[in-house]
This record gives structure tokens, C-alpha cells and sequence, in this order.
């Protein structure tokens, strides 16, 4: 009976070894990298702090009330709103039509497929420096279909206007490569018997796209609208490279705030604050997306 208890609780002890092993590396640099910046700052955001004096002066709240009464505050969370919905809209959506469309059995979707996704791999920051030329209104390539249906090309990223709209257009661009092939691999996963039984039963392509499709699909939408949407609130380099934020403020995010405000004002505490209210404001998406996806989302 000692000898048996002796070799379960070595098994134990091995058992905890190896979860200790396989977990412990992870578990650490997710501290590190994650769980502690975090902390830090959230302390920040309590401090009046020019990232170079040694000592960081307490102020309590002070940070966040003089961002939320900012004139600008508004404007930036406007910003963050339009750029997001209209990239997770535009994104999911054309990733669907074109998901469909490479779905079919046409000769060469493979290449097709591929051309899709390719912007996926390119550096925001080079596509920002491609996208600039493309827009401008003199020798532009988006200057001449425009200008031959008759109309004046605007000047994209000098025009409060539009310096919104082209910011988004290549945020779409360069990332609904990523939801096609999302969408390509649930549309592949949709079991053929169910598509045949409902032409059998005399189903048209919209009772189809309706009752099959979508709510196969629907694990998939969860799952791209949640990370389109983290990945939107995260998007910094194509405003860097292609506005800075401009004209006027017409494109700063949130997330530029930030890295103004830690890295060109040098004002750490109301980085920190902008750093927390991004942070709570992607949590609480997270949050309702969790709790919405248990009634809309079907697993087969």
C-alpha cells in the first residue's frame, strides 16, 4: 500500500514537473510582456511623469479628468468609432463576396487567391508609402479612372474630408486578403449534402445563402469581427506613414493619441490614461462579442 502511494505520488510530481516546464516559459513572458506593461501602466496613468526626471509625481485622477474634459478627447474617440466600424464592415463584408466568389470552381483561383492575400504580408508602414503616391491628385493612379468618368481627383490626405476615407481604403486593402482566406476555410468546412438537399427541395441561391451558408459561417463571422475589430483599435502604422494623424486631427485614433502623447510630448501619465481607456474599450468589446456569440453563433 506505502510502495503504491509512494508511485502515484511520484507520477504526480512528474506530472506537475512537465506542466511546470511547458507552461512556466509561457506563463513568464506573458507577465513580462503582457500582464506587466499593463500594470505599469495603469500606474502611469496616476503620475505626472516627462519619462526623464527621476521622480514621479503622484496627481491622482488629475490625468484622466483633464483628458476626458479635452476638447480633442471627443474627436479622437469619434475617430477611433468610424475607423473602426467602417474597416471591420468593409473588411468582413468584401471578405465575404469574394470568399464566395473564389469559392467556385474557376480556373485560376489559386493565383487569384494568392493576389488576395498578398497585401496581407506586406509592412503597413511600405503599403502607407505605396498608397501616398496612388492618391495623389496630380500623377496619381486613382487620378485617372477618376478624372476619365469626368470628375476632379481630391486631395486625399490634405482634405479633412477624405483623409479619413483613404486611411480606411487602405486599411481594408491591405487586410481583406486575411478574412477571405478566414472564410474560404468555414466555407470549405459547410457540409455539400446540405447545399444539394436544399436544391432538391427546391431552394433558390439567397434561401440557400440564408439557411446554409450564414449560419455555417457563423463561428467564422465571430471570429473575424472580433479580431478585425482588435486589430482596427490596434492600427497605427498606415496613419503614421500617411497622415500623422492629419489634417487637423481628422485622423488621429486612439492609439496615435498615444503614441503621441508618450513619445513626442513626452507626457507619460496621459499616455497611461489613453493606454487604459484603449484597453478597457477592447476588453469591453471582447466582453459583448463573448456574451452575444452563445445566441447567434451555430457549431455544427
Amino acid at each position: 500500500m506505502i510502495s503504491l502511494r509512494k508511485r502515484v505520488s511520484t507520477a504526480e510530481r512528474k506530472e506537475w514537473l512537465l506542466f511546470a516546464l511547458l507552461v512556466g516559459p509561457n506563463l513568464f513572458l506573458f507577465s513580462v510582456f503582457t500582464y506587466w506593461p499593463l500594470i505599469f501602466n495603469g500606474y502611469l496613468s496616476f503620475v505626472r511623469w516627462d519619462m526623464l526626471a527621476p521622480i514621479k509625481l503622484w496627481v491622482g485622477l488629475a490625468n484622466y479628468k483633464n483628458l476626458f474634459t479635452s476638447s480633442d478627447f471627443g474627436t479622437i474617440l469619434l475617430n477611433t468609432g468610424v475607423f473602426t466600424v467602417a474597416s471591420v464592415g468593409l473588411i468582413c463584408g468584401l471578405g465575404l463576396l469574394i470568399a464566395m466568389l473564389l469559392n467556385q470552381p474557376l480556373k485560376g483561383r489559386n493565383l487569384a487567391r494568392s493576389i488576395v492575400f498578398s497585401p496581407v504580408m506586406l509592412s503597413g508602414a511600405a503599403i502607407g508609402i505605396v498608397w501616398i503616391y496612388i492618391f495623389d491628385p496630380r500623377y496619381g493612379l486613382l487620378d485617372i479612372p477618376i478624372r476619365a468618368l469626368g470628375f476632379r481627383s481630391p486631395n486625399w490626405l490634405l482634405d479633412t474630408a477624405w483623409a479619413m476615407s483613404a486611411v480606411i481604403i487602405v486599411q481594408v486593402w491591405k487586410n481583406v486578403g486575411y478574412a477571405v482566406v478566414i472564410y474560404l476555410a468555414g466555407l470549405q468546412a459547410i457540409p455539400r449534402e446540405l447545399y444539394e438537399a436544399a436544391l432538391v427541395d427546391g431552394a433558390n441561391s439567397w434561401q440557400r445563402f440564408r439557411n446554409i451558408t450564414l449560419p455555417g459561417l457563423s463561428p467564422v463571422v465571430f471570429f473575424l469581427v472580433l479580431t478585425t475589430i482588435l486589430a482596427s483599435f490596434q492600427s497605427f502604422d498606415i496613419v503614421k506613414v500617411m497622415t500623422e494623424g492629419g489634417p487637423v486631427d481628422a485622423t488621429t485614433t486612439l492609439i496615435y493619441y498615444l503614441y503621441q502623447e508618450r513619445f513626442v510630448a513626452f507626457n507619460a501619465g496621459r499616455a497611461g490614461v489613453a493606454s487604459m481607456v484603449l484597453f478597457l474599450t477592447m476588453l469591453a468589446f471582447t466582453f459583448v462579442q463573448m456574451q452575444t456569440s452563445e445566441r447567434s453563433v451555430h457549431y455544427s
